[in-house]
């Protein structure tokens, strides 16, 4: 009831300025209200039972009719979460970016960020994947550093905010995403010979995602590839931090 009661108050804001010049014309404003509102709550239930296309299209029929309005904020928040939902993620993000432009003081920047941050997050592994048991961390990451980028900007922005413990959690999982990515990459240098890049790449990756899963294996990368280079005390020095941090963890073969 509440936020029906909400609802209204925004379709009244949209067409006050019409309002104004028509005063005579209760009957049609009353109408047109109601319209509005069950044209809104149509949408809404259209996307939240799935049927996205017939959502979608008629809170961007909305949104063109009411562009510079308080429902026309509310309907760009309904509109983020159902591109997003209905797998269109640059359309989401890209409302999300429009959202907090236009809005950067809206209190509902935090879920901006979050749609945002969903929108770019990795899918899991597809049905051929999961069928062949492909290990997905060897697929480079495409815009989870996008995500990442906008879960952070939430969680230091918003600490308080209800979707920053998911945020937190996603992160995570994105950082040792990342990880294991670059521990392919430079194991792959390790191989071919290529030491001062396998280095490279895992010292770089320690520095980006300190406290990764990957972690124990960018120092044993690192340790190898000193060793192949004559570098005996760099060595040393990264299976010492290897066996102080993770005492668990053997070498490489």
């Amino acid at each position: 009831m509440r936020n029906k009661l909400r609802l209204l108050q925004l379709v009244l804001i949209a067409i006050l300025p019409m309002a104004l010049f028509g005063c005579a014309k209760d009957k049609e404003q009353r109408t047109e209200i109601q319209n509005i509102t069950e044209a809104f709550e149509t949408a809404k239930e259209s996307v939240e039972r799935g049927n996205y296309a017939k959502g979608l299209s008629i809170f961007e029929a909305l949104q063109a009719r009411f562009p510079f309005s308080d429902l026309s904020r509310q309907i760009q928040l309904e509109l983020m979460y159902g591109y997003y939902k209905s797998g269109k993620r640059e359309e989401a993000a890209e409302a999300a970016d429009t959202f907090m432009r236009e809005n950067p003081i809206h209190p509902q920047v935090d879920y901006a960020l979050y749609i945002k941050g969903l929108a770019y997050f990795e899918d899991p592994p597809g049905v051929l994947e999961r069928m062949f048991k492909k290990d997905v961390t060897q697929r480079p990451p495409k815009d989870v550093e996008l995500a990442y980028s906008s879960l952070r900007r939430l969680v230091e922005r918003f600490p308080a905010s209800q979707y920053a413990p998911d945020a937190e959690l996603r992160m995570v999982a994105i950082k040792n995403r990342l990880a294991e990515y670059d521990n392919h990459v430079a194991d792959y240098y390790l191989r071919r010979g290529a030491y001062v890049a396998a280095i490279n790449r895992a010292k770089s990756s320690l520095e980006a995602y300190n406290g990764a899963t990957g972690n124990a294996e960018s120092l044993q990368i690192m340790a190898s590839a000193y060793e192949e280079l004559g570098l005996t005390d760099l060595a040393a020095d990264s299976r010492r931090v290897l066996a102080e941090n993770f005492p668990d963890e053997t070498s490489l073969d």
